[in-house]
């Protein structure tokens, strides 16, 4: 069986309320055999928040929750010194990494994040540290994510006014890039990576995501993407949630032969 890796929010849930049918669509992948995968942009919460979160509605998943914190913090050599412009998650990742959660002059890179609490001063921060000679990190640039009363600015806002800021280009971590693709093999394996299926709701991320891997790219109309809109790059299925994603996998064989 292939993995099935999904992202989570507008796929999974919409601001944590679960979209319906996505708890039970889990659970029938799992009892099918697939190893289930979350695999996030989300960078702000710590790796337990996120999977206790999934626990109350449901889904256990520890172990399986892969966010693009982890992926910048391999972006960096353990002991290096870290500006954190981001959330808790950034700053778990970075600490296991083996690196340092500075705040002085001498910072070798700025991890930039999506956090509620980012203004003036942190932006002064972040810029002038890179200007100093630190490295600049995305974890993502998603310039907005879903939210059950719209979008809301996401991490890649975030990240452009850094990058104004300073006058520089990010390296980017998460999907749909080359360090979270890493990340997914590092989970799963290489072959296991090539023969999984990307849930995602967003097709310049997770669809992209998909062409990373050089994997199959299901497309689901429940978050960003409204039924109809163009979804490019074409996706491998398309159904209106992640229930209609386990009923082609489990009950169709859809990729199975």
């Amino acid at each position: 069986m292939f993995p099935v890796l999904c992202d989570l929010d507008g796929v999974v849930w919409l601001a944590h309320q679960p979209i319906p049918g996505s708890v039970d669509a889990i659970a029938r992948l799992r009892e099918a055999g697939h190893r289930v995968l979350f695999v996030t942009n989300n960078s702000s919460a710590r790796v337990e928040v996120q999977e206790a979160t999934l626990a109350a509605i449901g889904i256990p998943a520890v172990g399986d929750v892969l966010t693009s914190a982890q992926a910048a913090a391999r972006l960096v050599q353990p002991g290096e010194r870290v500006l954190v412009c981001g959330g808790e998650g950034v700053v778990q990742a970075v600490e296991a990494r083996g690196a340092v959660v500075g705040h002085d002059a001498e910072i070798d890179a700025v991890i930039v994040g999506w956090h509620r609490t980012f203004d003036y001063e942190g932006l002064t921060r972040a810029a002038r540290a890179v200007q100093h000679g630190a490295r600049l990190i995305g974890t993502n640039d998603d310039a907005t994510y879903p939210t059950p009363d719209g979008p809301i600015p996401g991490g890649g806002a975030i990240l452009a006014a850094v990058q104004a800021a300073a006058g520089v280009s990010a390296v980017i971590a998460g999907k749909p890039y080359e360090p979270m693709a890493d990340l997914v093999r590092a989970a799963v394996g290489a072959e296991a990576a090539r023969s999984a299926v990307m849930v995602g709701d967003r097709p310049s991320t997770d669809g992209r995501f998909a062409r990373t891997l050089e994997c199959r790219y299901a497309h689901v109309h429940s978050g960003v993407t409204p039924k109809g809109a163009p979804v490019d790059p074409a996706p491998d299925l398309a159904v209106d949630d992640l229930a209609g994603v386990a009923d082609a996998l489990v009950t169709h064989g859809y990729f199975s032969g």
